[in-house]
């Protein structure tokens, strides 16, 4: 009888061998194609999910809110090409998630939220299930792309389509919805082997027209008054030895935006960035790298752009042209095979910029950098500290160690930090991007640690951090080399405003004065600095950088320092009324 109980459990357990089911075809077929990493928060009906990818040997980043691991996913999307991956339960924390994936798709970010959702046809029928919700359908209009996946033998072709999508063309957001009742669904292991997908070149090259490119060239050869503007496209694409060879040969004056600062020096002599509204203004011909005319470059139209110009678009997306202005010469492909291209027609024969534009540019340039220095040094003993004068002290961290990533957002934290701290290298300055949405600081500082494995300076205005402060914990839980500092004026733009009615309440865009963030960090085991000096500010930042702890300084900043919306109070319709 025990040989016979014996054989049975033999049989049993090879049994079991030969099955598989959703959870494992899934975590399979992620691996298969190369991601490592999930950024998520478990529940019902991905709990298991979670646990069983961290048992096959994936990370999984835990966090406290959809939101943070979907913003920790997008940004991983950008820094490795590869799409970053956010798992959420179903309905509130798709919900969640989903803004997350807006923003992703609104910056072109590879990124897919997988979400639990509840079954088809309870849904279908309005029988109200746990967490009922047609997710699918809501996330359709945020998205590049929607899929839901029922059977699982299909799961397979299902991540294999979501991967293409969020990395093909024009990067985005993906949605992958998959209902409980998938996940549990079991089939012979080696039938599910072979129906997962190894996706082949995702992101094909894209080569350029020949006579685009030649009608490119033409334009820049023609220009009196040329102009480079490199966006976070060009960053993305990992472009930056032929965008340095082509600013070079040509002589022409380039300006980066945000997140395309560090793609070259920002110290490199060609850099126009200090005489952004000359040279904007004063241009003939510009040429946009992986930038779109949107509203961070005033949609190519008026005071800001001053005399008549031509464009000339590289974009992988042909949609793009004459969004918001005639596009001279567009050149449709991918950015690196579009540069590459013109790069080879412009020939050593390409002659420079002539010495008023190049003269008229440095100088400008000069003058401005004169008066920021000026403002720098005169900030650097004020008490207490205001933005520049605290900003100074992190300009020459980042010169220091200019390998880090620099997380920045805020108001004026971030549109003061942008004017001010200088970037080396490519894809190192990690801000809100094309859609401005506060609350990436703390997901971002996650994925920058993990993907990159270097410390990692997360700068925000204290409101900018209230949005995603609890995520102090999932960095120290998971021991990552994240130094926040957060700019503490006690408000919104300032920490001065009053009730306008005299009432008890608090004005509107103030906080608790004299609030110690710092505290916060310590209550989870990580380091808390509280500093009033440029000087404290200093010690504690690179103290963090040489620990590698977890550490937050609280840095305190007049309340009276700030402005309304950094440099956007003209997007405030009460503002703009007024003025």
């Amino acid at each position: 009888m025990a040989e016979v109980g014996n054989e049975l459990q033999r049989h049993a357990a090879e049994e079991h061998q030969a099955q598989t089911d959703g959870f494992h075809l899934v975590i399979d077929a992620l691996k298969l194609n190369g991601i490592e990493n999930i950024y998520g928060l478990p529940g019902i009906p991905v709990t298991d999910l979670a646990r069983l990818a961290q048992a096959n040997g994936m990370r999984v980043i835990s966090f406290r809110h959809e939101q943070n691991a979907g913003n920790a996913a997008a940004i991983a999307g950008f820094l490795t090409q590869k799409p970053g991956v956010c798992l959420t339960v179903s309905a509130p924390g798709f919900l969640n998630g989903l803004t997350a994936l807006a923003h992703a798709t609104t910056n072109c970010f590879p990124m897919i939220l997988i979400s639990g959702s509840s079954e088809r046809e309870i849904v279908d029928l309005q029988q109200g299930d746990y967490e009922e919700m047609d997710q699918l359908a809501i996330a359709r209009p945020h998205a590049k792309a929607a899929f839901r996946v029922l059977h699982a033998e299909d799961i397979g072709v299902g991540i294999a389509r979501a991967i293409r999508a969020a990395v093909s063309g024009r990067p985005g957001g993906v949605y992958l919805d998959l209902p409980a009742k998938l996940l549990g669904q079991s089939m012979e292991a080696e039938k599910g082997r072979k129906s997962l997908i190894k996706v082949v070149d995702p992101a094909p090259r894209q080569l350029p027209a020949p006579d685009s490119v030649d009608r490119a060239v033409a334009l820049l050869k023609n220009a009196k008054r040329p102009l480079i503007l490199l966006g976070k496209g060009a960053a993305y694409a990992r472009a930056e030895a032929d965008i340095r060879t082509l600013v070079e040969k040509t002589g022409i004056p380039y300006l980066p935006m945000s997140m395309a600062k560090g793609l070259l020096p920002d110290t490199h002599p060609q850099s126009a960035s200090a005489a952004r509204s000359y040279v904007l203004a004063e241009a003939d011909v510009v040429l946009l790298v992986g930038a779109r005319l949107n509203w961070l470059l005033s949609h190519g139209k008026g005071k800001t752009w001053g005399k008549p110009k031509q464009f000339i678009q590289i974009d992988i997306a042909a949609t793009e042209m004459d969004s918001n202005v005639a596009i001279a010469a567009p050149v449709v492909g991918d950015i690196g095979s579009c540069v590459s291209a013109i790069l080879d027609k412009v020939g050593n024969d390409f002659a420079k910029p002539g010495a008023e534009w190049l003269n008229a540019v440095a100088d400008r340039r000069d003058t401005n950098l004169a008066k920021m220095a000026e403002t720098l040094a005169k900030s650097r003993d004020v008490s207490p500290m205001n933005f520049h004068g605290a900003l100074n002290v992190l300009k020459d961290v980042v010169k220091a160690n200019p390998g880090i990533s620099f997380v920045n957002e805020g108001a004026n934290t971030l549109d003061y930090a942008r004017a001010v701290i200088d970037m080396y290298e490519p894809r190192k300055r990690l801000d809100v991007g094309t859609w401005g949405v506060m609350g990436v600081g703390m997901g971002y500082a996650v994925a920058a640690a993990v993907e990159t494995n270097k410390p990692v300076l997360a700068l925000c205005g204290d409101s900018a951090f209230g949005f995603s402060g609890m995520e102090v914990e999932t960095i120290c839980r998971y021991n990552l080399p994240v130094c926040i500092v957060i700019f503490n004026n006690n408000g919104v733009y300032k920490g001065i405003d009053v009730n306008p009615t005299g009432g008890k309440d608090p004005a509107v865009t103030t906080f608790v004065p004299g609030a110690r963030y710092d505290k916060m960090m310590e209550a989870f085991g990580g380091v808390g600095r509280n500093v009033t000096t440029p000087a404290e500010l200093e010690a504690a930042v690179n103290e963090a950088l040489r620990s590698g702890k977890p550490t937050l300084v609280n840095a305190v900043i007049d309340p009276a320092a700030g402005t309304e919306s950094g440099r956007l109070t003209n997007l405030n319709p009460q503002s703009s009324a007024k003025k």
